[in-house]
């Protein structure tokens, strides 16, 4: 049975996190001070894109734009790199807007000195065009993305708007190559009660991970372990790739992904 206390409701939890190395420092601490055991293995690797010519050309003449749109904290990092390397900062971004996806995206940005000027009510990329504060119609936005295997949607649904979207890569997102035989271990031994994943890229890259070593029946691993997501995205990758999601985040944040998982812990 689980051991829940009201100060340390994660108490006798272990808990597993995917997320890449540079951001899972955040999450382990807030499973930490629940109370939780927490393992890493982090299910992205995230580099430099193979060239940094289409960020640094639109920088180069960034004054054309009116929006620039960012959906992580790792298109924020990145972006701002380039941006010092070409000797500009925040006086250059004057009269530019700026729209993020989640709270995360926003507190990086905060951290450059540059608040949001739009941040969509659901935290997710999904909901931006939506709810996008001005009309769409011709307004030209920049876009610093991941390379490869970003969601496609939110660039459809903001040109079926009539926005006239320049796409460009700021990071690349991978599958790490190499797995900590301990956490095998822990899943093998039925060690992990709950694994997070905050994205869908977590989610398939995990499983490519264990089934590299455990080509048999993967997902018996897993029978053990309850299955938690950050929001819908994410849970219907969960589905797909992993035949169920267990615990799923009502507030697409990682404070909405504690508070879910603290939530499900208190009723088993």
């Amino acid at each position: 049975m689980p051991i829940y206390t009201d100060n340390y409701p994660l108490a006798g939890q272990t808990i597993l996190v995917t997320r890449a190395i540079s951001s899972s420092s955040q999450f382990r601490k807030m499973l930490e001070e629940k109370g939780a055991t927490v393992f890493e293995l982090p299910a992205l690797e995230i580099t430099p894109p193979s060239s940094w010519d289409d960020l640094d050309g639109a920088i180069a003449h960034i004054n054309n734009f009116e929006w620039i749109i960012l959906t992580s904290a790792n298109g924020v990092n990145y972006f701002w790199q380039r941006l010092e390397k070409a000797g500009k900062n925040q006086t250059d971004l004057k009269g530019i807007k700026i729209a993020v996806v989640g709270k995360k995206t926003a507190q990086v940005l905060r951290e450059y000195n540059l608040q949001a000027d739009f941040i969509p009510p659901d935290f997710i990329a999904d909901s931006m065009a939506e709810n996008f504060p001005e009309s769409l119609g011709d307004k030209r936005i920049l876009f610093p993305r991941v390379e490869t295997g970003g969601r496609e949607i939110l660039v459809q649904e903001l040109t079926q708007k009539g926005a006239l979207i320049t796409e460009v890569a700021a990071y690349q997102s991978g599958c790490p190559k190499e797995m900590d035989k301990s956490i095998l271990h822990a899943l093998e031994e039925r060690i992990i009660d709950i694994i997070t994943f905050a994205s869908s890229k977590t989610v398939r890259n995990f499983y490519t991970m264990v089934n590299t070593h455990f080509p048999h029946d993967t997902l018996s691993l897993f029978n053990h372990s309850a299955i938690a997501s950050i929001g819908p995205q994410t849970s219907a990758t969960c589905q797909e790739i992993l035949g169920r999601v267990d615990i799923e985040a009502q507030e697409y944040t990682l404070d909405g992904l504690v508070k879910a998982i603290v939530e499900k812990v208190k009723v088993s």
